[in-house]
């Protein structure tokens, strides 16, 4: 740490603050120090879809939710986002929302889903068919 960066940490009263990074809290404070999901069976690729679950906001969120996991919420709340955007838009490390949307998924309070894979998607020739059958009418 150079020497204004020290002497903000002393400014702000806590070793824990840097003056270009600002508060610093390090990935497994906020997991717990676990580096997996504590759901089981469930993957949360990039590119999986999260929602709010019913009931995902409760009167004692101020308690039993940490920080992070109150952002993640917040996310979800106005529409499905994957695990990727989440991640961007906490401006968290992706295995730390990994790990996070593990414990809000075993409370109920998310749900996660995969996209359609491409290979069950109908075929492009079938659509236009459709398309120009429905035109035709």
């Amino acid at each position: 740490m150079s020497d204004n960066s020290q002497s903000a940490a002393r400014e702000h009263g806590s070793q824990w603050y840097d003056s270009e990074a600002g508060p610093l809290v390090r990935p497994y404070a906020m997991t717990g120090g676990r580096t997996r999901p504590a759901s089981n069976g469930v993957r949360f690729d990039l590119i999986a879809l999260v929602s709010l679950a019913e009931g995902a906001v409760r009167p004692d969120d101020d308690v039993a939710l940490g920080p992070e996991h109150r952002v993640l919420l917040d996310l979800c709340r106005p529409e499905t986002q994957s695990v990727a955007e989440l991640a961007a838009g906490a401006d968290l490390p992706v295995g730390v929302v990994r790990v996070l949307l593990g414990d809000l998924l075993e409370e109920g309070r998310v749900q996660v889903r995969r996209p359609v894979p491409p290979a069950q998607l109908p075929d492009e020739t079938i659509l236009r068919e459709v398309i120009d059958g429905l035109r035709a009418l």
